[in-house]
């Protein structure tokens, strides 16, 4: 049973990589990519189905890892609005966490050397594995790191699926969100703004990493007392 999921789970990984990837390059997408205009135009030219075609684009922007969610976000957000594009966008994104996962988790370092050297994959896996859930939701939230992949690999931990989209559901959605609104013209920041978050969010992280254990069990013994 478990050698059947195994291969059910290959066979989903290669037509997701393979095929979402021929789609892509046939369409013209790679070309696009240069600019956001030229993402913006290449979802344009799909209507009427321009927001499922968002949104299997969106959703292939994880599994495909090397495509970025927050500039296919930002040129939805001038396509459809602010809160048009971001519901797509993170339904889309969510879905593609979960996928890949499952994949992760049923493939194991087959599915991961993919798309991650091992250097690359040892270095991250160690931080999961020994603060997997401060670091997870950390990771996800900050702009510094990549998202997809860290949904991969923590496919490997021992982390369990509802923990796993819990995090995620509370993570992913905010740096999304700020794309869809600067596309869709709801928030627009000066350069000095832009470095303060992200000297903000720096900070942040290494707070977190640093007293996140004593933080979380402060948190358990104040709800258990």
């Amino acid at each position: 049973m478990k050698r059947h999921s195994a291969l059910f789970a290959l066979l989903a990984a290669v037509i997701l990589c393979g095929g979402g990837g021929l789609f892509l390059w046939q369409t013209g997408f790679f070309t696009a990519m240069q600019s956001v205009e030229g993402v913006q135009a290449y979802i344009e030219g799909f209507a009427p189905y321009s927001h499922l075609v968002f949104f299997l684009f969106q959703f292939l922007s994880v599994v495909l890892a090397p495509i970025p969610s927050n500039v296919s976000a930002l040129a939805g957000g001038l396509l459809f609005g602010t809160w048009t594009a971001f519901f797509l966008t993170i339904s889309a994104v969510l879905l593609g966490s979960m996928t890949v996962f499952f994949l992760a988790r049923s493939l194991g370092r087959t599915f991961t050397q993919k798309f991650a050297t091992q250097k690359l994959s040892d270095k991250y896996l160690d931080l999961l594995n020994r603060k997997t859930n401060v670091f997870l939701f950390l990771a996800l939230l900050l702009p510094f790191f990549p998202d997809d992949l860290l949904c991969i690999l923590a496919g490997l931990t021992a982390i369990r699926p509802l923990r796993f989209f819990l995090i995620a559901l509370m993570a992913r959605p905010w740096g999304l969100l700020v794309a869809c609104a600067v596309g869709g013209s709801t928030l627009a920041l000066p350069w000095w703004g832009m470095a303060l978050l992200g000297m903000a969010g720096l900070t942040f992280f290494l707070f977190g990493l640093k007293y996140g254990d004593r933080v979380e069990a402060a948190v358990v013994r104040r709800l258990k007392g």
